[in-house]
């Protein structure tokens, strides 16, 4: 069909040229079935060209094919070794409790005469116990430290002090176990004792820093305090990761609203870090439940519950194993993977309990 132009020239009909160009135009196809002279032949074509986006949207390109099958098997692998592990433990000391049931984690004895017999005793309760004890005392010297810490290092550090000390704490929690150890035993030891001596003078009508004889070395208050060195980097970088993460408009707002910083931080930064710095907490308790060879330097190693924390003698799990494999017989060797199996649980535990509390503030939090 042509029209007149304005100097009289027949031109042909510029409609079907404009269909063709908002079909080809992507972001306004939509729109031809709405064009003036619009027929069948051009909304079979958006139709048609519509499904063909769809399917090369929905079509997976290999790489991605391959990327999850990746990501897939490395989780089932970590899936399969955390169970091989658990499994090997169990199945080598499978025999140990059945021999000793329950008694072999209540109990108070570690004696054997080499072999299964009615003289073999085996008991990790003192070691469960001083596991126990020395974490606890590691997370509550470290927690408030490492909260602080981060605080600082998030909203106080000017940006090149900031730097240096992001920088640091990353290094700290690098260092290998043995350097804490020795640190903890030359330089530390000395100084806790005399910190021990003075909790006990002062506050020594408090059961748990009474101490009847003056025998403060070796200590689950020293191990405690190594062990609390050992995790504040860790704690601190967790809890400075998630303290980042506040909205800064929330911050912003408060500060207009007349609320000097720590106002701020205390009604808005905290409350959204919580579950972050429970996490980083557990995160530490795991790593304290299972060091050996710093709790070995620093700690005298006696089988006995001790629950005065000044008090000479305590140990863990790990540094028994560490202690009595070299000279174990093979029943005694099936006994100590045992006490490995019961250290393997306990950490299990303490993470799953560690997951639901930051999932629980996670969801109050976003309420």
């Amino acid at each position: 069909m042509a029209c007149a132009s304005a100097g009289g020239v027949p031109t042909r009909d510029a409609s079907p040229n404009l269909q063709s160009l908002f079909i080809s135009w992507l972001p306004l196809v939509r729109f031809a079935s709405i064009w003036p002279g619009n027929d069948r032949g051009v909304a079979v074509a958006v139709e048609q060209h519509d499904i063909e986006q769809r399917e090369v949207v929905t079509k997976k390109p290999p790489v991605d094919k391959v990327l999850h099958a990746v990501v897939t098997s490395g989780a089932l692998a970590s899936l399969v070794i955390l169970g091989s592990i658990a499994g090997f433990l169990l199945y080598r000391g499978f025999q140990i409790f059945s021999d000793m049931g329950f008694g072999f984690i209540t109990g108070s004895t570690w004696e054997g005469t080499g072999g299964e017999g009615e003289f073999t005793k085996y008991g990790i309760a003192p070691m469960l116990v001083g596991s126990i004890v020395l974490s606890l005392i590691a997370v509550f010297v470290a927690l408030p430290l490492s909260v602080g810490t981060a605080l600082f290092v998030e909203f106080y550090a000017p940006p090149g002090l900031r730097r240096v000390l992001i920088s640091i704490l990353d290094l700290a929690a690098a260092i290998p176990s043995v350097i804490y150890g020795l640190w903890g035993l030359f330089v530390l030891r000395p100084l806790a004792i005399g910190w021990a001596e003075a909790l006990n003078d002062h506050l020594g009508w408090f059961p748990l820093f009474r101490v009847e004889a003056t025998f403060f070395d070796g200590s689950p208050f020293i191990g405690g305090l190594v062990l609390a060195v050992m995790i504040s980097p860790i704690i601190t970088s967790v809890a400075r990761e998630v303290f980042s993460q506040t909205p800064p408009e929330l911050i912003d707002g408060a500060r207009a609203l007349g609320g000097e910083r720590w106002s701020a931080i205390r009604h808005i930064v905290l409350p959204f870090g919580r579950s972050g710095v429970i996490g980083g907490a557990m995160l530490g308790l795991g790593r304290a439940l299972g060091e050996t060879v710093a709790i070995y330097l620093v700690v005298s190693i006696v089988f006995k519950i001790n629950l005065q924390i000044l008090f000479t003698g305590t140990g863990n799990i790990a540094s028994m194993i560490a202690l009595k494999f070299g000279e174990a017989s093979p029943y005694e060797v099936k006994a100590l993977l045992a006490s490995g199996f019961v250290l393997f649980v306990v950490t299990l535990i303490v993470n799953l309990i560690a997951t639901a509390i930051v999932n629980n503030s996670a969801r109050k939090a976003a309420k």
